[in-house]
């Protein structure tokens, strides 16, 4: 038996540098994989610039909810 009740809809707020950072792991690592990027050098440039952006559009995001 399924129930007609109406529950409200959880919204929760995206948490952007945790989506961001995701992304940039999944994506460093499918480099790796794949031999792209082979320079220790390069791979901890790209990670620290991937993260710095995270976390700059992470900053953005919550001045624009307003917190």
């Amino acid at each position: 038996m399924a129930r007609d009740v109406e529950r409200p809809r959880r919204v929760h707020r995206t948490d952007w540098m945790a989506l961001l950072s995701g992304v940039l792991f999944v994506v460093l690592g499918i480099l790796i994989v794949t031999r792209a990027i082979t320079d220790p050098l390069i791979l901890i440039g790209v990670m620290v610039l991937g993260l710095a952006f995270a976390g700059l559009v992470a900053i953005i995001a919550r001045g624009v909810r307003g917190k």
